[in-house]
């Protein structure tokens, strides 16, 4: 969704990237913000964040990107911190994927 009249694309590189750490560091922060949960409500989670430094030049491999984003491995984020997913939160986060823009 690239627009050149989009004022994002006027954002200075460093200030994006400054915003976009924040953004990281606050998902860090709030574990009980559960990914289905953000998945559910706005379609995107930490795991997505880290596809899309993957898919903007990052160079490490999925589980790499995934340690960065949740600031420990995967696996040990997902046993101290990931709750099971309801019913309920998995049907709306199919529906909230129904809303997400094709790129």
């Amino acid at each position: 969704m690239s627009d050149t009249h989009d004022l994002l694309d006027q954002l200075p590189d460093d200030v994006a990237a400054a915003a976009f750490r924040r953004l990281v560091r606050h998902l860090r922060h709030r574990h009980d913000a559960q990914n289905i949960d953000l998945m559910g409500l706005s379609g995107f989670c930490r795991n997505c964040l880290a596809d899309w430094i993957r898919d903007a030049g990052y160079e490490g491999d999925k589980a790499d990107a995934r340690a960065l984003i949740h600031g420990m491995p995967m696996g040990e984020w997902k046993d101290k911190y990931q709750t099971e997913a309801t019913p309920e939160q998995l049907a709306r986060m199919d529906e909230s994927l129904k809303k997400n823009a094709q790129d």
